[in-house]
């Protein structure tokens, strides 16, 4: 692939990383589990890069293959994922930037969305995010309605795990 493709990739990845560390948070539990996670997400966003037409923003179609990649490993019983070798990249990507302290703060919050299976932890993200029921439909790949259905069952849900 051409230099111009990569530092695109990169500038992107750099720019939503984000995205990322915050579904990886969503779908594993320890710094472990996060990093190798958000190194297979990176895996699979490099691998689409090339077929991205950029019909929608790149923080969509990012959160989109972040999602199905966390979805598809983390519902498997056995973690036996073919990756390639990361650190061989000529690009590096690191996550120092992510604050685990801050994370701390929220971890009540996260042990309870922790508990909603795979949709509604990935409507809950992104409603966090402050995305329009738009765009989550869009993402999520379903109707708007449904979105807005399904979010104010998820509030029920949380609200009830929260305070028993």
């Amino acid at each position: 692939m051409s230099d111009d493709l990569e530092q695109s990739f990169v500038q992107q990845l750099k720019a939503n990383q984000n995205i990322i560390h915050k579904i990886c948070r969503l779908y594993t539990n320890g710094e472990d589990a996060h990093k190798d996670l958000f190194q297979e997400i990176t895996i699979q966003l490099w691998k689409a890069f090339p077929k991205f037409r950029g019909d929608s923003k790149f923080s969509t179609w990012a959160y989109r293959v972040a999602l199905n990649t966390a979805i598809t490993l983390y519902r498997k019983s056995t973690r036996s994922v073919k990756t390639i070798d990361y650190e061989s990249q000529q690009y590096f990507i690191s996550n120092e930037d992510y604050n685990y302290e801050e994370e701390e703060r929220l971890k009540l919050m996260y042990k309870a969305v922790y508990q909603l299976n795979d949709i509604e932890k990935a409507l809950v993200y992104m409603y966090l995010e402050d995305k329009d029921y738009g765009e989550i439909s869009e993402t999520l790949g379903i109707s708007e309605v449904n979105a807005r259905v399904k979010m104010n069952r998820i509030k029920g849900k949380l609200k009830k795990i929260l305070n028993p």
